[in-house]
């Protein structure tokens, strides 16, 4: 038998209501659903955006890393170049003054700053004190001591003459003359060969003396000659000094007649303690007994 349901007017009423709550539910979920996806893309937009942002902060960061990374090396290069600019003034200070001593020059005429001119710079040059300028102050400096020395050098030309600049000491204390200048039968070689000099025989470690006043030009070893040095006096005249056992100048430093400059040995190619000794005159070589006489200095 079938069986049959009956439904009283609030029961229809209830489930009328059912369904409508039912389908206001359902569309409300679907709305929020809706909203919810958008917030996600929204979010996810942001997100992106975020990432890029990073991106090219990170890039910035990296590039004003390589740009400090380019100062504290020229700023390295700077720090070197400044003391190196330093170190030349003092030198040249401290040379200047033992030159101006010696020349009997006022240490106040050297102290004043040469005159300059020249267009006054611009605002935006006056605003930027930087490590440019300062090395272009040193640079200055170095300058005005250059000037300094030239004008400590041009009064000790003009207090030269020609009879102190001229070689006229015996150039070691005692020693004998056992080869003299000119053609010589070559001890090595045993051929005849040019001899632009004379010398001296004496003991190992004998006094070598400067022959008159001058400027050490080179103070070393030389091919052939071992230890040797030579001698500027100015006026074209140059002595030479050769097969030293030790040297006690340095190239650039201001020698009187009769100063040590180094000691009897046998360096290079030689057959025993000797100085060998030239004398040249604007690049030719004279005879040195012509200079010397013959009186060993005692």
């Amino acid at each position: 038998p079938v069986r049959r349901f009956s439904f009283t007017l609030r029961t229809w009423r209830a489930l009328k209501l059912a369904a409508v709550g039912l389908m206001v539910f359902g569309a409300s979920g679907g709305y929020a659903w809706l909203k919810a996806g958008e917030r996600y893309a929204e979010a996810k937009a942001q997100v992106a955006q975020m990432q890029a942002e990073l991106a090219r902060m990170q890039a910035k960061s990296s590039e004003l890393a390589q740009a400090l990374d380019k100062e504290r090396e020229k700023a390295r290069v700077y720090a070197q170049r400044i003391g190196f600019l330093q170190a030349e003034i003092a030198r040249l200070d401290a040379l200047g003054g033992k030159l101006a001593a010696h020349a009997e020059i006022d240490r106040s005429v050297l102290d004043t700053p040469p005159a300059f001119g020249g267009a006054a710079p611009s605002a935006q040059e006056r605003s930027s004190p930087d490590l440019d300028g300062m090395l272009a102050e040193l640079d200055r400096e170095v300058q005005r001591l250059d000037l300094d020395l030239a004008l400590v050098e041009a009064r000790l030309m003009q207090e030269s003459t020609l009879a102190q600049a001229r070689p006229h000491l015996w150039p070691t204390r005692g020693g004998w003359i056992s080869s003299g200048f000119g053609k010589r039968i070559d001890p090595f070689t045993g051929v005849e060969a040019n001899h632009y000099g004379v010398d001296i025989a004496n003991r190992v470690g004998a006094p070598v003396f400067a022959a008159s006043r001058g400027v050490v030009v080179y103070a070393g070893p030389m091919k052939d000659f071992g230890q040797f040095v030579e001698i500027d006096h100015g006026f074209g005249y140059r002595t030479r000094y050769g097969h030293l056992s030790n040297i006690v100048v340095k190239p650039g430093q201001i020698v009187e007649a009769g100063q040590l400059i180094g000691r009897i040995g046998s360096s290079g190619r030689s057959t025993g303690p000797h100085l060998h000794f030239e004398v040249h005159r604007y690049h030719r070589p004279l005879n040195p007994q012509a200079f010397l006489g013959s009186s060993p200095r005692s």
